[in-house]
């Protein structure tokens, strides 16, 4: 286990213990298992998450694949596909519409791609440890609403706390901008 993953399991649990000492003080049982069940489901949503990219990222550097397109971005693939509103205007003259049409649905078959690659691009989003997580969460959310339990506020900010905590300790891990200058 590396440093990052100990301090933010470190991180997760002592804020748990906390969250378990004032909503037992001050709160009634219900409050308590309500922060508890956000609390823990949303806690292995984010551990199992970052597993899951882990491996994805392991094993396609274990495999030499490189997807790193300079020209766009991510973002901009995903918003942005047929490069409509580009800064860049490309404007060719087009002498024959017929042959231009077919040429650009060549392009566009050419460019589809097969199941098999779109699974293997979604493996992080079908990973068995992100499913069984967020199984948890909505059959948690599930039986606290169907007994009678659930406290919204208590559930949402349980909810929230560990991806403030995951996001707060990895920024607390990275190098600051005075270090990189003396080095």
């Amino acid at each position: 286990m590396t440093t990052t993953n100990r301090k933010i399991l470190q991180a997760l649990l002592i804020t748990d213990g906390l969250l378990i000492f004032v909503s037992a003080a001050f709160f009634g049982m219900e409050t308590l298992l309500n922060t508890q069940i956000g609390f823990l489901s949303a806690a292995l949503v984010m551990l199992a998450s970052m597993k899951s990219y882990k491996r994805m990222v392991d094993a396609r550097v274990e495999h030499e694949i490189v997807t790193m397109d300079i020209d766009k971005d991510v973002i901009d693939k995903l918003e942005d596909p047929y490069d409509l509103y580009s800064e860049e205007v490309k404007e060719e003259p087009v002498e024959d519409v017929r042959a231009a049409i077919k040429e650009e649905k060549a392009r566009m078959k050419a460019s589809k791609r097969s199941l098999f690659e779109i699974l293997k691009d979604t493996k992080a989003a079908l990973s068995v440890y992100r499913i069984g997580a967020y199984l948890l969460l909505v059959l948690g959310f599930l039986y606290l609403n169907r007994h009678g339990m659930l406290q919204l506020t208590a559930y949402l900010l349980s909810l929230g706390l560990p991806p403030l905590l995951v996001v707060w300790t990895l920024l607390q891990n990275k190098p600051s901008d005075r270090e990189d200058a003396v080095e």
